[in-house]
């Protein structure tokens, strides 16, 4: 595998990454854009994560996204579509930079809203933001040549979180 799976202990210059991409995008997107949240395991102060910044764009419209598509390809961004799940467009970033992932959300998106929970219960709730992070790097370890089995390691967890999450909302 040319790209293994790593995951590393939280850097505190992660925050600073996301808010130089923020700041671009949002000039770029100007008005297409109401929000645009950092998420994932980056996005969780003290969290062990692979070294990539996740970024959630979510439109005013789903209208303006052909809009948006054109404005982030100026920047460089590749429109990915889907990538087989549904409320959430992805784009690739140029070759060189910092690694992030940028996804583009309509405002009824049910990925936006779980990504948003996902990282909020896990910023609140410690232990189990070390838990899953232990769980990350002992799977990186394990299937560092396997990305698919890295991720089908952790979804389980995952889902328990999500599911606390969620009904910590209610």
């Amino acid at each position: 595998m040319v790209n293994p799976v790593v995951v590393v202990e939280y850097d505190p210059h992660w925050p600073e990454l996301f808010q130089f991409f923020r700041a671009r995008i949002m000039t770029a997107l100007g008005g297409l854009a109401t929000a645009i949240e950092h998420v994932g395991s980056t996005a969780v102060a003290g969290l062990a994560a692979k070294p990539i910044i996740d970024m959630d764009v979510l439109l005013v419209s789903e209208d303006a996204l052909p809009a948006g598509i054109e404005r982030l390809a100026n920047l460089g961004y590749a429109h990915q579509g889907d990538l087989g799940i549904p409320e959430r467009d992805a784009f690739l970033a140029q070759a060189g930079e910092s690694p992030h992932h940028l996804y583009v959300c309509p405002p009824y998106s049910r990925e936006f809203q779980r990504h948003l929970a996902l990282r909020d219960y896990l910023r609140s709730h410690s232990k189990e933001a070390k838990a899953y992070g232990d769980l990350k790097q002992a799977l990186a370890l394990r299937f560092a040549h396997d990305r698919a089995a890295y991720i089908a390691g952790k979804e389980a967890f995952v889902r328990e979180l999500l599911g606390r999450a969620i009904s910590n909302e209610c």
